[in-house]
């Protein structure tokens, strides 16, 4: 059987479910809806699209007849609700970019939608699909580290990442996006739960934004960087002047993060987006208000512990972790895994064979085909199983952002 998908939402993240699907060889992308012309021309080019498959918003495509096995949703975040629970109710299977939805009531209204239907459901949690994820899950699994006591998980966002994505891009505002630790780091304590695979009791946290903020602008910068004195601008890490320019050239970089910038790929094209769009404003001058670091706390049943740390202050690279257990210790940096043994005091490092970067552009270590190959693999068998999560999986992740967000604002221990 081959698995018919379509594309609510063509930007990055469509675009990328759209080629991992076409690549698994056992699905096929049938139609496309998105309001930019440009990205339902590029999705309707590389899948072989009619202009009749080509739509220009998600009601158009849920008013059409049912064309397809399964949607792909990835509109922006605020843009989630709608169409999940109106393509749950016609019968569509989904794939729902992470984070499913602003607020708890929201991403409720999803999880009754696809049990209310009994669809397959899959949220962008692609960090449970790497083989990273699996070896780790692997070792843990065989007993070697004996009980687990606490674990340390660090997320990595990147300095320039950070001012593309949440200084001066989308996702810079908590009003029109949500906090930085659901539309950024929701992956992680989903993630954290389905490694340590108990019930959290606790949370606190506490982060705030510290660097990206007017009284750091230096004296004498420009509103925009192209219009910075060189002496500033020379030695600003956050230099949209130097950055965006040297991406060109380079086809993964000009899809992302370039290519959110500008659709023109060019010299003229990258000067006249700085001059003009979001992607040129100094740092120092935006209207940013999500925090660029963050810990989280957590205590679980039993009494082990673990802490979340999200910084932009770091190169972007995958995530690293540390697991301690009464037997044995662990670290893994998302493709190698050291693990000491207590018992012997032998060390052994775990290949796993990730060559992809860490990136959206580098398809999250494998994560975004590990997801999509299951999500095909799922709708073609009618076995949510295969995903190893369904919908109540994906809001406890989600629940638990929100309760250390309570846990943040109210400077409080959270009881869950």
């Amino acid at each position: 059987m081959t698995v018919t998908i379509a594309i609510a939402g063509a930007g990055a993240r469509g675009q990328i479910y759209a080629r991992a699907a076409a690549a698994s060889g056992l699905a096929r992308v049938v139609a496309v809806a998105d309001p930019d012309q440009g990205r339902r021309a590029t999705v309707a080019r590389e899948h072989g699209l009619t202009e009749d498959a080509c739509f220009t918003d998600w009601q158009a495509l849920a008013a059409a007849p049912k064309l397809a096995d399964a949607v792909v949703i990835a509109t922006q975040d605020h843009m989630h609700v709608e169409p999940a629970v109106a393509f749950a109710d016609l019968g569509y299977d989904l794939l729902l970019e992470k984070p499913m939805a602003p607020t708890e009531p929201e991403a409720r209204r999803i999880v009754e939608a696809v049990e209310r239907n009994g669809v397959v459901f899959a949220v962008g949690h692609v960090m449970r699909y790497t083989a990273y994820t699996r070896a780790l899950k692997t070792i843990l699994a065989s007993g070697e580290l004996g009980t687990l006591a606490s674990v340390q998980h660090l997320e990595p966002v990147g300095w320039w990442h950070q001012a593309h994505s949440f200084v001066r891009g989308a996702w810079r505002e908590e009003k029109t996006s949500g906090p930085m630790l659901l539309t950024k780091s929701c992956h992680d304590l989903d993630w954290l739960l389905h490694i340590i695979e108990k019930e959290p009791v606790g949370v606190a946290s506490f982060g705030s934004l510290t660097h990206f903020r007017a009284e750091n602008r230096p004296e004498g910068a420009a509103d925009r960087c192209v219009s910075c004195p060189s002496t500033i601008e020379s030695s600003c890490p956050y230099s949209a002047k130097r950055f965006y320019p040297g991406l060109l050239g380079d086809p993964v970089k000009e899809f992302w993060p370039l290519g959110a910038v500008t659709a023109d790929a060019t010299p003229e094209g990258v000067s006249r987006a700085l001059e003009e769009g979001p992607y040129g404003r100094c740092v120092y001058a935006c209207d940013n208000d999500v925090v660029d670091q963050q810990v989280v706390m957590l205590e679980f049943a039993g009494g082990m512990t673990a802490s979340f740390t999200m910084t932009a202050f770091t190169p972007l690279e995958h995530r690293k972790t540390r697991l301690f257990g009464s037997h044995g210790f662990a670290e893994g940096d998302g493709s190698t895994i050291r693990v000491v043994d207590f018992r012997t005091g032998q060390e052994r490092i775990v290949e796993t064979e990730t060559s992809a970067g860490a990136s959206l552009a580098d398809g999250h270590g494998g994560g975004d085909g590990g997801l999509t190959l299951a999500f095909v693999q799922a709708v073609a068998e009618r076995d949510q199983s295969r995903l190893g999560a369904d919908a109540g999986d994906a809001l406890a992740g989600h629940l638990l952002v929100w309760a250390a967000e309570r846990a943040r604002a109210s400077r409080t221990v959270v009881a869950l």
